[in-house]
């Protein structure tokens, strides 16, 4: 994939917001276990990074893939996980299927609006008994004349106690297994909508992560998107669009964690020479780079596909995979080399430790990545 000067120049005001409006103020925002989504989100809209790929006629950029590529790396490289986490899900994973496939009328009142930051959105998919499992989801939604009832629960909601509305997948019929799925958004000032409670993690704590509560929420019929039934094709074509951005804010991320390493070695000095003098230090490092080299190269080829129009479901899956597994590679080596301030809560690393290994689990654990390449590669149906 090349990138061109107009690239470049996105890539230089993304880098100046993340470095002026995200790392000015992580300690706090981890501190209080939340960043304020409607005061940061408009700052992002305001350099075109909300909706990169969408329709100018809804407030989208226009622009093609290769975009976003540059938009999560440099997010990547942010001093805390959390609040990409929640720029990802508000631009990449909450919104995809409500510009692809939504009625002109749902994206004036939602998607446009979402857009410039003045809406926060979440997407609603994992439940207290289904989380990689999406065919086990038991919300339900039963069709009243002009509108939808939800009963249900969702949990592991990212910017779970901001959001304006939820992306949700639901049940609207009978069926089990992958069918009678529908995408509907919720709004959360809906009679009956309720945050259970807001989830303290063991990383990405400045993400409000929520378990949501639907009793009996009324909804109009027209806020389903598309056609009913369809959700679940739907939310595995945004499952793609979400693995791609945990992959290239992965990828720079890492890379980022190797180059602060190397500055630590270099100034730190044990038996009267700096760390990084040792040989062992210097192949460890340079294998990690050579890795993420690779990664990251492969990624920009299965952008630049998806550009083309490919169906890259396949290169995400593997990249989701790989990057997860490698983050968590270069958290451990980084910790080690830093000894005992690697253990300390007053260094980054601790945090980029912690954060990290979300990788591994959000957005469809390893082991469901390995059952989908298992499965595309026709080793046979897994047990």
């Amino acid at each position: 994939m090349l990138f061109t000067s107009e690239h470049d120049q996105f890539r230089q005001s993304v880098r100046q917001l993340v470095e002026g409006e995200i790392n000015q103020k992580a300690d706090e925002w981890e501190d209080a276990g939340i960043f304020p989504a409607h005061e940061l989100f408009p700052k992002l809209a305001a350099i075109g990074a909300l909706g990169l790929e969408y329709d100018p006629e809804y407030g989208g950029g226009g622009a093609d893939h290769s975009f976003t590529v540059v938009l999560a790396e440099e997010l990547g490289r942010a001093d805390v996980g959390g609040v990409p986490m929640a720029i990802a899900v508000q631009t990449g994973m909450a919104t995809p299927a409500l510009a692809r496939y939504g009625s002109d009328e749902l994206k004036r009142e939602y998607l446009a609006p979402t857009l410039t930051g003045e809406l926060v959105c979440s997407i609603g998919v994992s439940e207290p008994g289904a989380g990689s499992d999406v065919a086990g989801i038991r919300t339900k939604a039963r069709r009243d004349g002009d509108d939808w009832i939800i009963n249900g629960r969702k949990m592991w909601i990212t910017n779970g106690t901001q959001a304006d509305w939820i992306c949700m997948l639901v049940r609207t019929d009978g069926d089990s297994g992958y069918q009678g799925m529908s995408m509907i958004i919720v709004p959360t000032d809906s009679a009956g909508f309720s945050i259970g409670r807001k989830i303290k993690k063991m990383g990405n704590n400045s993400s409000d992560t929520a378990e949501l509560v639907l009793d009996d929420v009324r909804v109009p019929v027209r806020n389903t998107i598309g056609e009913p039934g369809q959700g679940f094709q739907m939310q595995m074509s945004q499952f793609q669009d979400e693995r791609l951005w945990i992959s290239y804010m992965a990828v720079s991320g890492a890379r980022r964690a190797i180059d602060r390493t190397k500055e630590y070695l270099q100034v730190r000095e044990a038996f009267g020479k700096p760390l990084l003098a040792n040989q062992y230090l210097q192949y460890k490092l340079a294998e990690l780079v050579a890795e993420i080299d690779i990664l990251q190269g492969f990624l920009h080829h299965t952008a630049a596909r998806y550009v083309a129009g490919e169906n890259v479901t396949r290169a995400a899956t593997v990249a989701k995979l790989k990057s997860g597994r490698l983050s968590r590679e270069v958290a451990d080596a980084c910790v080690q080399f830093h000894g005992g301030m690697g253990y300390a809560e007053e260094m980054w690393v601790a945090r980029y430790f912690r954060d990290c290994r979300l990788g591994s689990i959000g957005g469809g654990a390893d082991e469901v990545m390995l059952r989908i390449i298992t499965m595309m590669e026709d080793m046979g149906k897994p047990q």
